[in-house]
C-alpha cells in the first residue's frame, strides 16, 4: 500500500525583513496548507533554500513545521546534503521530530559512482524511517534510474522515488520493476504522471494554488479526466515554473502579489527579472479570473 498518497507540499521558508525565519508566517502558512486539504507537509527540501540555511535554522524549520502537523499530517524532511555523514544525522533530527519519512536526495557534491549511491542509501536505510528517494538529475550528478532503483530493491526502508526527470515513460517501468510507490516531482507533469500510475505529488506551486492542486488530484483519482485535464491547462502557466531554476523566487513573488510576502529568496537566488515577473502576474491574474467564473 502506498505510504505517501496525495498531495504533499513542499513548503517554502519564509524570512522577515531582518532575514530571519519568520516563525509566524510558517505557522500560518502550514497551518492553512493543512486546514485546505492537503495531505502532507515537506520542509526543507530544494523548495525551502535548505542549502542556504545554517544549521539551526534548518533544525528550527522541521521541528516547527513538526510541531503544526503533529497528528494532523504526516511530515517528510528533505534530507540534502553534501556528505553522507550529514544527510544520516539529519535523518535522524527528522526521525527525533515524529516525521514520517525522508525525502533524500542522491550525493550531490560530485558525481559518485552506483556504489557509491548505493552506500549513501544504505547509510540512510540504517536510520529507520521510509525513503522517498529524490531524482532530480538536473540539480544533482545523479540519475537515478528505473534499473539503479531496481537494484537497490533489497533496501527496505526505501519506498517509494520522487521522480523529476520529465520522463513520464520511467513511471510504468519502475511499477513493473521495482516495488516503489512512484510520486510526482513535476509540477507541470503532474496530471500525466498520476495517469501513468504515480499516487503522489511532491507540489511546489501549490504553496500558492493549494485548493486547486487538491481539487486536480481527486479529480485524477475519481478518473474525471476531462474535467481534470481542463483545471490543469489554467494551471500549467504557474506550473511550468516548477521545472525553472527561478521557481522559489516564482512562488514567493506570486505571495507578493497576493499581499502576504514570504520575504525575498536568499543569494544566490536572485530576485526575479522583469519578465518573469510580468509573465507570473499575468498568468494568476488569468487564473483568478477564470477561477471566479
Amino acid at each position: 500500500m502506498p505510504q505517501f498518497s496525495g498531495v504533499y507540499v513542499a513548503v517554502i521558508t519564509p524570512f522577515d525583513r531582518n532575514d530571519r525565519i519568520d516563525e509566524a508566517w510558517l505557522r500560518a502558512h502550514v497551518d492553512r496548507l493543512i486546514s485546505a486539504g492537503v495531505h502532507g507537509i515537506v520542509p526543507c527540501g530544494s523548495c525551502g533554500e535548505y542549502a542556504a540555511l545554517t544549521d539551526a535554522e534548518r533544525a528550527f524549520v522541521v521541528e516547527t513545521v513538526a510541531q503544526v502537523c503533529k497528528d494532523r499530517v504526516p511530515v517528510l524532511v528533505g534530507t540534502g546534503a553534501s556528505s553522507t555523514r550529514n544527510a544520516v544525522r539529519w535523518a535522524e533530527h527528522a526521525r527525533d521530530c515524529g516525521a514520517a519519512g525522508i525525502m533524500a536526495l542522491p550525493p550531490s557534491a560530485y558525481r559518485p559512482s552506483h556504489r557509491e549511491v548505493r552506500a549513501w542509501y544504505e547509510a540512510l536505510n540504517a536510520v529507520g524511517l521510509p525513503i522517498v528517494a529524490y531524482n532530480n538529475p538536473f540539480d544533482t550528478t545523479v540519475d537515478l534510474t528505473p534499473d539503479m532503483l531496481a537494484e537497490m530493491r533489497d533496501l527496505e526502508r526505501l519506498v517509494a522515488v520522487k521522480e523529476y526527470s520529465g520522463d513520464v515513460r520511467r513511471i510504468p517501468v519502475i511499477l513493473e520493476t521495482t516495488d516503489l510507490e512512484v510520486i510526482v516531482g513535476c509540477d507541470d507533469l503532474a496530471l500525466e504522471g498520476l495517469l501513468a500510475g504515480a499516487t503522489g505529488w511532491i507540489a511546489g506551486l501549490t504553496n500558492v494554488v493549494v485548493r486547486e492542486s487538491i481539487a486536480l488530484y481527486d479529480l485524477v483519482r475519481a478518473r474525471r479526466v476531462d474535467e481534470a485535464a481542463d483545471l490543469y491547462r489554467r494551471l500549467l502557466p504557474l506550473f511550468r515554473y516548477d521545472s525553472k531554476p527561478t521557481f522559489v523566487q516564482a512562488i514567493k513573488y506570486a505571495f507578493d502579489l497576493a499581499g502576504n510576502s514570504a520575504g525575498p529568496t536568499r543569494p544566490p537566488r536572485l530576485p526575479l527579472e522583469d519578465a518573469d515577473r510580468a509573465t507570473i502576474a499575468a498568468a494568476l491574474e488569468t487564473f483568478l479570473a477564470v477561477a471566479e467564473h
